[in-house]
């Protein structure tokens, strides 16, 4: 059980054990305060699923963006919220 300061020190070994399934429990002025346990795998069956029925489609890359026009305007979507977040 490490205390708050050896936990801060070497927080990236107390992060790899509990991603290893060691719960590291923390401790102020030698009372347990704190426990990290590390999280399951992301379940990514739901985008799965969609991809397999033909809703979604996505090759693994990063999106583009969209290429939707707007009515009276020659800019796309995509650009114009580009230009807003400036």
């Amino acid at each position: 059980m490490p205390s708050i300061r050896e936990f801060k020190a070497r927080l990236s070994f107390y992060i790899t054990e509990s991603r290893a399934g060691k719960p590291v429990e923390i401790t102020w002025h030698r009372q347990p305060v704190a426990r990290l346990v590390g999280l399951a795998a992301h379940d990514d069956t739901g985008l799965a699923r969609m991809v397999a029925q033909g809703e979604l489609q996505w090759s693994g890359g990063k999106p583009s963006g969209s290429a939707i026009q707007l009515p009276n305007s020659n800019t796309s979507l995509a650009a114009m919220v580009l230009e807003d977040r400036r």
